[in-house]
C-alpha cells in the first residue's frame, strides 16, 4: 500500500449528466472481513448508465455526490483480520481478484435460505448510499472477492459480473436441450445470455436488436439475428415455432416486456432482466394469463462467480469478443457518452486504472 496517501481520483455522480473527476479521501484501513483493494478495471453497465442519465436507479435516487460502477478487477492492497475470500480462503496482499459488488448482511431470512441476492439489508457497490468502482481504491468484504487464474485478462476479469448475471437468467429460465429460447436485447447481457444458453442445449435461440453490429456478434455466436427495426421480430419467430419456450428480455424494458410475453408459447418462461427507464412493467395481463406464463425476475445473481470463472478459463464463453472500447479513468466522461450513444460500434467499454497491469 502507497504510505502516506491521503486522497485518491475518483468519478463521482452530481447530478443527472453530472459526473465530476474529484480527489476524494483515501479509503480508511480495512476492518475484519474486509480488504483494500487497488481497482484494476472497470466495466460500464446498463444500471451505470441509467445512474449517469437520470442520477437514480428505480425508485434510489442519488442524494449526495456518488462514486458509481460494479463491475471490477483489482489487486488486494491491505487487508483486516480472517480476510477469507469466496472460497473460503485466507487472502493475501497481492492477489488479484474478481468482486462481486453486493454486500448482503449473512443474517437475514433470505441469506440464510441462501439467496443472499435477495438479501433484506444489501448493500451494493455503486448504488446510493454505497460507493462503487470508478476510483483508484476501495473497501469491500474480502467474501466477495474470488481469485482470478492467470489464464483471464483483467478485461475479461471485469466481465465475470455481468456473466454471472447471464448465468443466473438461465438458471431461472429452466433451459432444457432443445428448448427454443428468444433474447430482446443484444447488448452485453443479452450476447452472455446467448452463449449461456447455448450451452446449456437451447436450440433455436433468437435474439432481437436494432443495431447491426451487435446482432453480428450475435450470429457469431450461434444466435439466430433479428433487426427490430426493419423485421417483425413476431412475425419472423412463429413462422418457425408456436411461440418459444422461453423469453428473456435484456433491453431496457417497456414495450420490449410485452413482446417477450407475446414471444412466448402457452406455458412458457418469461424472464425479465432488463432495467426500465420509467421503472414501470408494460404487459398485456390478458396475454401473459390466458397462455399460463411463469413469469420471473431476475435479481442480478447468486453463487455464480466460480462457475464463471471456470467457464471463461477453459474458454466455454468469450468475453474479449463483447469489449469494443478501453478508456483511462481521465476519460470516463467520453466512454460514458461513447456508451450512451451507441456510437462507434461499441458494445462494451472498459475503464482502465493506469496500473502496471495493465498496460500493454
Amino acid at each position: 500500500m502507497e504510505s502516506g496517501k491521503n486522497t485518491m481520483l475518483a468519478a463521482r455522480i452530481h447530478k443527472p449528466l453530472d459526473m465530476r473527476l474529484e480527489q476524494v479521501s483515501f479509503p480508511p484501513h480495512p476492518k475484519r472481513g474486509e480488504v483494500l483493494i487497488k481497482v484494476v478495471a472497470s466495466g460500464i453497465c446498463g444500471s451505470d448508465l441509467h445512474i449517469f442519465k437520470y442520477a437514480r436507479i428505480g425508485d434510489t435516487v442519488v442524494e449526495s455526490p456518488l462514486i458509481i460502477g460494479h463491475e471490477f478487477v483489482g489487486i488486494v492492497e491491505d487487508v483486516g483480520e480472517e480476510p477469507f475470500d469466496g472460497n473460503h480462503d485466507l487472502l493475501k496482499p497481492g492477489v488479484r481478484v474478481a468482486v462481486d459488488p453486493a454486500r448482503p448482511c449473512g443474517w437475514c431470512e433470505m441469506c440464510q435460505k441462501g439467496n443472499p441476492n435477495l438479501c433484506l439489508n444489501l448493500q451494493f457497490c455503486g448504488n446510493y448510499p454505497c460507493d462503487g468502482c470508478f476510483c483508484e481504491y476501495m473497501i469491500v468484504l474480502s467474501q466477495c472477492c474470488f481469485p482470478v487464474p492467470p489464464e483471464i485478462t483483467d478485461e475479461e476479469a471485469v466481465l465475470l459480473e455481468p456473466l454471472g448475471v447471464a448465468i443466473h437468467s438461465v438458471d431461472l429460465s429452466n433451459i432444457k436441450v432443445g428448448n427454443s429460447v428468444a433474447i430482446l436485447g443484444a447488448g452485453p447481457i443479452g450476447l452472455l445470455i446467448l452463449q449461456v444458453a447455448k450451452l446449456s442445449g437451447a436450440d433455436p435461440i433468437f435474439i432481437s436488436d436494432k443495431f447491426s453490429w451487435r446482432l453480428s456478434v450475435a450470429a457469431e455466436f450461434g444466435g439466430v439475428p433479428i433487426n427490430c427495426d426493419s423485421e417483425d421480430v413476431k412475425k419472423v419467430i412463429m413462422r418457425e415455432t408456436k411461440g418459444v419456450d422461453v423469453s428473456i428480455e435484456a433491453a431496457w424494458g417497456e414495450e420490449s416486456t410485452n413482446q417477450a410475453v407475446d414471444l412466448a408459447r402457452n406455458g412458457g418462461r418469461v424472464v425479465l432482466v432488463g432495467i426500465p427507464d420509467d421503472d414501470k412493467l408494460l404487459m398485456r395481463h390478458s396475454t401473459a394469463r390466458r397462455k399460463g406464463l411463469t413469469i420471473l425476475m431476475c435479481r442480478r445473481m447468486k453463487h455464480t462467480y466460480p462457475r464463471a470463472i471456470n467457464l471463461t478459463k477453459k474458454s466455454k464463453v468469450n468475453l474479449r469478443r463483447l469489449i469494443t472500447h478501453k478508456l483511462p479513468l481521465s476519460k470516463i466522461n467520453e466512454a460514458f457518452s461513447l456508451n450512451l450513444n451507441y456510437t462507434d460500434n461499441v458494445i462494451k467499454v472498459i475503464v482502465q486504472n493506469q496500473t502496471e497491469n495493465n498496460k500493454n
